[in-house]
């Protein structure tokens, strides 16, 4: 046999540069680089691996751990999951530092290889700069932490357990049910140390991502379900996206007339103008999707993990008898809230579903909910006057009149995911991108940076609060760095504001969301546009709607990264659509505001189907 001499670091590099997709009938390299901030537990070992390979396996630095990681995650999010890209840093806070991202993409079922630097095997130094000790157990470090967020953990004590551990790592990510991040904690005196590895370990390999049929007795009841039922539903999730089905979905509603609803993951599966799209459902639902799931008598959801928003916390889809049909290629999801399961790849169930329902087609039409919808859509996101604080919505409607049909939105967390799913409207697949699953402050322009690695030659718009962009805004200084252009919009309305309307709608108090009302001596004047300007970004305020699409017509045609400031009003919110929300009140409380909105939650948990 033979063997080639390399340190654990090199030989884990060269496996990582050898690993090929197909995407769209190229083969192209699995691994689109390697996200790193180096410290003293990878830079000898990665680090030097990784200068060596730098044309194989491109390496990129970051300016914050967490930061590195979302942009990972939203490049493989925007890929739909046929590529992805590695995140190394040393021991200690910069590993831990990553544990939110990949309980990020653990949620939404995103493909990561975390590559964390460890304590040392040998113990001869023990305890080393960072180590986290466990009292009473001796081989516990800090990426253990990383356990209950990876779909695989490892860690590498042995030059030659990388034999077993990375064909495991992408098997994995390349999964379509098990799909998630992956953590191999690399002992840092390991990723020095030699072994003679099998020449043939190196050698390029290719992945075909599978498509897992259903089993034709399902599809056969689901087909039977479907040629009886009354009002029938799609819900498509992010499966829908993530198996390229949108054309095969367009095409099955057509021909049939089945209506589609759409989750945070799913929207964009269709356009937004498709005859059968009803818009977004649940929570932030338009009136029309949420009417057809209050009245369906059969719900298929496609690709979704049914989470409380799109469900309504399990009381939206509450007609007398209603049939729950779930298709997903993960059985864990395929079986949630009592559904009929049928396992199997979206695009493949939705093409064979197709055949078994040839020439027959639903009575129902919509028409008029959608187009009342479009004209609260049209209400809530028109200009207000000059001197009148703009909510999110109408921000959000300039933004969206400015856009090109191809651009790309992007958002995470607070009330501006809420109105993106109500009210953007998506041209193009892949034009929306929000994350949802885990909702994460912070990820807004990291994500950016990394769906706009995913897809260079579209327009990439991040939508952020305040809040999110105070929590993490470093990433804006690489976006520059790297030559990957962004356009940002940052809606400041001086604090937490969706919570501060959950906490008012709850019978609270106001306290401690609003900057106003959080104890403090000053209150802060942040100057967002100096600050943007101070990471190399040119930045602009804006004081009205008029001045919002002028500037971002400017942002749009610069050369480098574009922040546009602009103040909002807080309290308002778009009424229009949505529908209920578990979100506990207390039992007790010496406020009356309390008491009357524990009242009316009591009624309200009569809806809910705890059956199922």
């Amino acid at each position: 046999m033979n063997t080639v001499r390399l340190t654990a670091a090199q030989a884990a590099v060269r496996w990582l540069a050898a690993q090929y997709v197909e995407v769209e009938g190229a083969e192209v390299p699995f691994f689109a680089g390697c996200w790193a901030i180096f410290g003293h537990g990878n830079v000898a070992g990665l680090g030097e691996a990784l200068q060596a390979a730098q044309d194989a396996l491109p390496t990129f630095r970051a300016h914050n751990e967490q930061g590195m990681a979302h942009a990972a995650i939203a490049y493989a999010k925007q890929m739909r999951r046929q590529r992805a890209m590695v995140c190394t840093t040393s021991i200690g806070p910069g590993a831990t530092n990553m544990v939110t991202a990949a309980a990020l993409a653990h949620v939404n079922r995103l493909p990561v290889l975390f590559l964390p630097g460890d304590v040392y095997a040998n113990r001869r130094p023990d305890p080393v700069l960072q180590q986290i000790e466990d009292f009473g157990d001796g081989t516990v470090s800090a990426n253990d932490c990383f356990r209950p967020v990876s779909r695989y953990f490892d860690r590498i004590l042995r030059p030659e357990q990388l034999l077993s551990a990375l064909p495991r790592a992408i098997a994995v990510l390349t999964d379509p049910a098990d799909c998630g991040p992956v953590t191999l904690a690399f002992c840092q005196d390991v990723q020095a140390e030699a072994y003679d590895y099998p020449q043939a370990f190196f050698e390029r390999r290719l992945h075909r991502l599978r498509r897992q049929p259903a089993d034709p007795r399902e599809l056969d009841d689901l087909a039977a379900l479907l040629l009886t039922a009354r009002a029938p539903l799609i819900v498509a999730g992010g499966g829908v996206r993530y198996s390229l089905a949108e054309a095969a979905l367009a095409r099955f509603a057509e021909a049939t007339g089945i209506p589609v609803a759409e989750t945070q993951g799913g929207k964009g599966s269709l356009a937004w103008d498709h005859p059968a799209n009803l818009g977004a459902v649940g929570v932030t639902g338009t009136s029309a999707a949420n009417a057809a799931a209050e009245a369906a008598d059969v719900i298929v959801g496609i690709g979704t993990r049914l989470q409380d928003f799109t469900t309504g916390s399990r009381a939206l889809f509450g007609a007398p008898g209603r049939r729950l049909v779930q298709v997903n290629v993960g059985a864990f999801d395929a079986a949630k809230h009592g559904a009929m399961a049928v396992v199997g790849d979206a695009r493949t169930v939705i093409e064979n579903l197709a055949e078994r329902l040839s020439g027959h087609r639903a009575r129902v039409d919509h028409s008029t909910a959608v187009a009342a919808w479009n004209a609260a859509f049209d209400a809530v996101t028109a200009a207000p006057g000059d001197n009148v604080l703009p909510s999110d919505a109408q921000v959000l409607g300039a933004v969206w009149r400015t856009a090109d049909e191809d651009a790309v939105v992007v958002c995470a967390a607070g009330g501006l995911p809420g109105e993106l799913h109500k009210l953007w409207r998506t041209h193009r697949p892949g034009g929306y991108h929000v994350e949802y699953g885990f909702s994460c402050m912070g990820y807004e322009i990291a994500g950016g940076l990394g769906v706009k690695m995913a897809e260079p030659g579209r327009e990439v718009i991040v939508t952020v609060g305040d809040g999110s962009y105070l929590m993490m805004n470093s990433e804006i200084a690489t976006s520059v760095m790297l030559g990957r252009k962004l356009t940002i919009v940052v809606l400041d309305n001086r604090g937490f504001g969706c919570i501060n309307r959950l906490q008012a709608g709850t019978g609270g108090a106001p306290f401690n969301n609003l900057l106003a009302d959080a104890r403090h001596e000053v209150l802060p004047d942040i100057d967002f546009a100096a600050h943007a300007r101070s990471l190399g970004a040119l930045a602009e305020k804006v004081s009205t709607i008029g001045e919002l699409e002028a500037a971002l017509a400017r942002a749009y045609a610069a050369d480098r990264t574009s922040v546009v400031v602009i103040d909002t009003d807080p309290a308002i919110s778009t009424e229009a659509g949505g529908t209920w929300w578990d979100v506990a009140v207390p039992e007790v409380s010496e406020r009356e505001q309390v008491r009357v909105a524990r009242a009316t939650y009591e009624i309200q948990l009569k809806q809910q189907r705890t059956g199922d």
